[in-house]
């Protein structure tokens, strides 16, 4: 599969789980929300591990300078996230401030996603081509096995 295809459906398996959190949190269920809060952070980390590890790399090397920008961007994109991700990992649902940042991940994961489908994996379509997007395809479903592996 072109990674840039799998990468789409880890897209859409993040969104779907924001879902889930953002009706939990209406119902306030504590033990569900972190639940769910904790397949978010999961997926999250091995996904941006993959395209930190894999994607971005091929991309840069191929890229003009918007084309780096924008995986700077991307890059400084995913250290905001990690680092609510750490501040929410030593929290609880119930914690006053909790639902806030879970609310600001997943506005700058939207964000973030919304300029990935739009923007650059289109241009790595574009520059990569379809061979080398399923060889990337191919080394990012096997680290994404390593990382959930060893979870």
């Amino acid at each position: 599969m072109k990674a840039t295809t799998l990468l789409k459906k880890d897209h859409a398996v993040v969104k779907k789980l924001f879902r889930a959190y953002e009706k939990a949190d209406k119902s306030d269920a504590t033990a569900q929300k972190k639940a769910i809060f904790d397949q978010i952070a999961a997926e999250l980390d091995v996904h941006m591990k993959v395209e930190e590890e894999i994607l971005y790399p091929a991309l840069k090397k191929e890229s003009d300078q918007d084309g780096v920008d924008k995986l700077l961007e991307a890059h400084e994109e995913h250290g905001v996230v990690k680092t609510l991700l750490a501040q929410l990992a030593k929290m609880k649902p119930g914690d006053e401030t909790f639902d806030a940042k879970v609310a600001v991940v997943i506005e700058s994961v939207e964000h973030h996603v919304g300029e990935e489908e739009e923007e650059m994996f289109p241009d790595a379509d574009e520059t990569l081509g379809l061979k080398k997007l399923q060889e990337l395809g191919e080394r990012i479903e096997h680290r994404k096995s390593e990382l959930f592996a060893a979870r």
